[in-house]
């Protein structure tokens, strides 16, 4: 984040307002996927990896004290994130369709483990997602409770940000050129 001009705060609002709507639609529908990271992605993509953090760690604090708690707990999930996809956009070509499925693998994977040993460990398997459900069931099938959530987790987590950086793909050629080099 070379430049702090209106136009970058208001991005980053708007992103924070992004993770929220978007978090909380999906967890009331308990929809096996988050969202909650598309404006920390579209954020670190556009003005880079301390704006991505930025409005990760702050979508973490507002979730977690007005409609989920476990946001709170999470939010080093969406600092990493941030600070991966921003390094990441900065370096390479994220605005085309043939690199959406590695983009996403490389920004899901640290997040992955993190949320992972997050949820074992703090929840014992059991948070507030949609995803839980499937933990459960694989954790009554037989499977141990660690091994659940991390399978659980990377077909999530990848499924998540395969279909936010394709959603960001199409955001940012709508949003032009004016916008996408604000950096």
């Amino acid at each position: 984040m070379r430049k702090v001009n209106t136009r970058s705060i208001v991005l980053m609002a708007i992103c924070i307002v992004l993770n929220i709507v978007c978090s909380n639609f999906i967890l009331m529908l308990r929809i096996p996927v988050y969202l909650d990271a598309i404006g920390t992605i579209l954020a670190a993509s556009l003005l880079g990896p301390v704006s991505g953090m930025i409005v990760g760690g702050t979508t973490g604090v507002l979730m977690g004290v007005t409609t989920d708690i476990f946001s709170l707990f999470f939010m080093p999930v969406q600092l990493i994130t941030g600070a991966i996809a921003g390094v990441l956009y900065n370096r390479m070509q994220g605005n085309q369709l043939k690199n959406s499925w590695w983009f996403a693998l490389a920004i899901s994977l640290p997040g992955t483990i993190l949320s992972t040993i997050i949820t074992v460990i703090l929840f014992n398997g059991i948070t507030s997602s949609g995803s839980s459900i499937i933990v459960q069931l694989l954790y009554g099938a037989g499977m141990s409770q660690s091994l659940a959530v991390f399978l659980v987790q990377v077909a999530t987590d990848y499924l998540d940000k395969l279909l936010t950086v394709i959603f960001l793909l199409f955001t940012t050629r709508l949003l032009g050129k004016k916008w996408v080099t604000s950096r």
